[in-house]
């Protein structure tokens, strides 16, 4: 019995692959390397908190690179959706399942384009915090 809910347990990271890979690949890589660089900024941050002209050119690089993040979430779910509208369009009567299942998937880019916006907020704010 044990083995069989290990078995059906697949993880943080693996659920995570599979949100990428159904958020649709281009889109949430993209996002995902926005993450990724953002969460190494803030460690690059975090060491020049002495070096004042260094340190603000990062955290506005941080910002940037959040709000493209969180922006190009919006676009892949607006594209998303109008895939999704031209799919209803072309099938004409469609199941309620179907249509929830389409809006999750185009919502996955914004809630993942949100939460890089947040932690590079986030950063900024903590790194803004211990400077002064």
């Amino acid at each position: 019995m044990y083995l069989v809910l290990l078995y059906q347990s697949r993880g943080f990271f693996g659920q995570l692959a599979d949100r990428i890979n159904e958020g649709g690949p281009f889109a949430m890589w993209t996002i995902l390397i926005c993450f990724l660089i953002t969460i190494g900024l803030i460690a690059f941050a975090a060491t020049k908190l002495s070096q004042d002209h260094l340190f603000k050119k990062t955290l506005s690089l941080i910002h940037h690179i959040g709000l493209f993040a969180l922006v190009s979430g919006l676009l892949f779910q607006f594209l998303g959706l109008i895939q999704m509208f031209d799919a209803i369009e072309s099938w004409g009567n469609v199941s309620t399942e179907m249509l929830a299942g389409g809006l999750k998937v185009t919502l996955l880019t914004i809630i993942f384009g949100t939460v890089t916006f947040l932690v590079g907020r986030l950063g900024i704010i903590i790194l803004t915090a211990i400077k002064k």
